[in-house]
């Protein structure tokens, strides 16, 4: 392995597919792209229902816990994040969203230029290849799929028909920027396999010369000198070793991993470095902070009829018809996955633009990824799009291979807690509407006994958990703005050839599913690093 390159890239996932495909496309750089997991060979991780196989897979996934939850009953939320080739993109739900046009025009409005609605949609079009056909926001040229569930089924006609009883429009394309409505998600899928972000970008890149991917090589550290990032420390096996880089080091380890390197490498809050004995290099009480995510509520019913996922899993016959589906014709279930209707809806009298997501579910299972129950189930998954609650990511060691803390702080916020019970009253309103009324035949959880407001929050606390949208760790924001991580371009203040490029560096949390956001982001992030690598360098002025 060569002991020096252009840019070193840490973490393979979303982000670092996407940059190690572009920084290495004119071959002008060489790049080295290191993943702490596996090569992303496990078939279900490619199979679009195979998450459920991968939720509680150590092999290619950190399973993490947040710290004792105090504002849910003092639970710890399990966190699976991605630990392979592709990262989340690879064991994630596969739903294809961008979120809406305020949420990028609020980046801007915070003082990050260029990340408006506007700035960002040539980027998402690039990215894409849409089975819509072209648009004025759509994109068919991109390496990322977006494919539309073909196939009707009837719990997702009857939920949609539902959601039109009660005011709200069908939609094919909930990706134009203006989001309201009801109708089938779009998937990142091809073919019937997943399109993740090592399939769309990694896999086209892998015979290039220019490029190394190094798997199972966990990052410690980045080696700063004069406060600019010159190496990379990385656990490889038993053997500790360092890469240097001639020209950059890009971290896109996550809104977990990557503000936990930060904080290692001496960058961060000084207070929480010197508690670990950790050399304060750049003072950033940001790092860490600001963390947000999607709390995922889920209302379960038994159905009258089986035509449920659970009714297929639990016969072998059923489980052999859906193999036979998919091998023979790279269609049914196995194709799919579990979420196929999608729903963004007001539900706060004073909301001017959704403020709340479904995933409706064609099973039910106590968690996510877990044994479905043994009656015909399906699941209304409804979380709140723009969360105000806060939370952080602090080291609790110097040691790099101890996780984190994490604290979402969920429900912290008045509103959160007023949205998560609103959100469960629609979703029981959708349920008693024609036609889905007919085929629910019980209400399974939260149960007859949670009507008031208090029981139905209790309810949220108890069984709420995460949808895997952490961010805002490192966040974009002006060199003034004290709890800012990262300027515009994503470079770490106050270092140089320090770039943080992943979900962590959101300003705030989009209206929707994290993939698609990011990967935009990235291929902005490789135009910005480019640009710079094309500039002449800045003469040095010769002492006399």
């Amino acid at each position: 392995m060569n002991q020096a390159v252009d840019y070193i890239i840490v973490g393979a996932g979303s982000a670092g597919c996407v940059l190690a495909n572009r920084l290495s496309e004119n071959g002008k750089y060489s790049v080295c792209l290191l993943e702490a997991g596996p090569p992303d060979s496990n078939l279900w991780i490619h199979i679009p229902i195979g998450y459920g196989r991968t939720m509680f897979d150590k092999h290619v996934n950190w399973g993490f816990y947040t710290d004792p939850e105090p504002n849910m009953l003092g639970r710890r939320i399990y966190w699976p994040r991605g630990k392979t080739l592709g990262g989340s993109s690879s064991i994630n739900g596969l739903i294809y969203i961008r979120g809406q046009k305020q949420d990028y025009d609020h980046w801007a409005d915070l003082g990050n230029p260029g990340w408006s609605w506007d700035d960002c949609l040539p980027y998402f079009r690039k990215l894409e290849n849409n089975d819509l056909g072209p648009g004025p926001t759509r994109g068919t040229d991109g390496p990322l799929h977006a494919s539309s569930i073909r196939a009707k089924h009837e719990l997702v006609e009857a939920f949609i028909r539902s959601a039109e009883a009660n005011g709200i429009s069908r939609t094919d394309d909930f990706n134009t920027g203006e989001q309201e409505g009801v109708g089938y998600y779009q998937l990142t899928t091809h073919g019937g396999w997943r399109c993740s972000s090592a399939v769309a970008y990694l896999k086209p890149a892998r015979g290039r010369s220019n490029l190394e991917v190094v798997t199972r090589a966990q990052a410690t550290r980045v080696i700063l000198q004069d406060r600019r990032a010159t190496a990379v420390e990385y656990r490889r096996g038993d053997q500790l070793r360092t890469l240097r880089a001639n020209k950059e080091v890009i971290l896109c380890a996550g809104a977990l991993l990557s503000p936990q390197l930060l904080q290692l490498s001496g960058i961060g809050p000084a207070d929480l470095l010197g508690e670990h004995g950790i050399g304060v290099v750049a003072d950033r009480p940001g790092v860490g902070e600001n963390l947000q995510d999607h709390l995922q509520l889920r209302l379960i019913y038994e159905v009258t009829k089986p035509i449920t996922n659970n009714d297929q899993l639990r016969s072998l016959w059923g489980r052999a018809r859906m193999g036979l589906q998919w091998l023979l014709f790279r269609s049914g279930p196995l194709a799919i996955g579990i979420n196929q209707g999608a729903l963004f809806c007001r539900v706060l009298p004073e909301s001017v633009r959704p403020d709340i997501q479904f995933h409706l579910g064609t099973l039910s299972a106590d968690l996510a990824g877990a044994q479905v129950h043994d009656f015909s189930g399906c699941t209304y998954s409804v979380c709140q799009l723009r969360p105000e609650s806060r939370g952080h990511v602090r080291i609790q060691s110097p040691d790099p291979l101890r996780p984190p803390s994490m604290q979402p702080n969920y429900l912290d916020a008045e509103l959160d807690r007023r949205t998560a019970v609103a959100a469960v009253r629609f979703a029981r309103r959708l349920a008693d509407t024609e036609p889905m009324k007919s085929l629910m035949k019980r209400e399974y959880r939260p149960g007859l006994d949670a009507r008031g407001d208090d029981e139905i929050l209790h309810f949220c606390r108890e069984h709420g958990a995460t949808i895997f949208h952490p961010t805002g760790t490192a966040r974009m924001g002006g060199r003034t703005d004290p709890m800012a991580v990262v300027d515009h371009h994503m470079k770490v203040h106050g270092v140089e050839r320090l770039r943080v490029v992943d979900g962590s560096v959101m300003p705030t949390l989009v209206s929707g599913n994290t993939n698609v956001p990011i990967i935009m982001m990235a291929e902005r992030a490789a135009e910005f690093i480019l640009a710079d690598a094309a500039r002449p360098p800045i003469p040095q002025e010769v002492p006399h």
